[in-house]
């Protein structure tokens, strides 16, 4: 059995970026979501789904829900990557909306990614305008870190991605 296999969905590359530095650093195969199979994935004794967070669903998830069964008894991890800074009470809102069921002993860890408005496709950076006024009616006293994230970075092109973010995920496959 080989040693692990890293599966991503990225959509602006802030994912790809994280899973090219895993696989760099663990030496796992990587490959992008739509090309892997999961009976490929069978031969490895762990498996990395990475995905970005998008309207608090973790992108790419979808076929590890519909393929758990093959992974029984494999070492199994998540790496989500948003542009919110990283907050233990929205990490753990984000396992409980996305790991459940058969999924919910599967560990979630998460990663900074990157702000770029004017590489987003128009119904993201209208979803995020929209978003953006809605927070800014509220009083900056009772916002969220990700909304004060979020109005900071209007305007903006932030690239987060830092590969400290990966420790803990590294911890865990030691």
């Amino acid at each position: 059995m080989e040693k692990g296999m890293i599966i991503y969905k990225s959509k602006y590359g802030a994912t790809r970026k994280y899973a090219n530095w895993l696989c760099e650093m663990t030496g796992f195969a990587c490959m992008e979501n739509s090309k892997a199979a999961w009976s490929e994935a069978a031969r490895y004794a762990t498996v990395i789904v990475c995905g970005g967070v998008y309207a608090s669903g973790i992108a790419g998830l979808s076929f590890l829900k519909k393929n758990i069964n093959m992974l029984k008894g494999k070492k199994i991890a998540v790496f989500a990557v948003g542009a919110s800074p990283y907050d233990e009470k929205a990490i753990l809102e984000i396992k409980a909306h996305n790991l459940k069921n058969e999924l919910k002993n599967i560990p979630l860890y998460y990663g900074r990614g990157i702000w770029d408005e004017s590489q987003m496709k128009f119904v993201d950076r209208i979803m995020c305008k929209m978003l953006q006024k809605s927070v800014a009616k509220k009083d900056p006293r009772t916002c969220e870190p990700w909304m004060k994230a979020l109005m900071c970075s209007v305007g903006q092109t932030c690239d987060w991605t830092d590969k400290r973010y990966l420790k803990p995920l590294l911890e865990y496959l030691r």
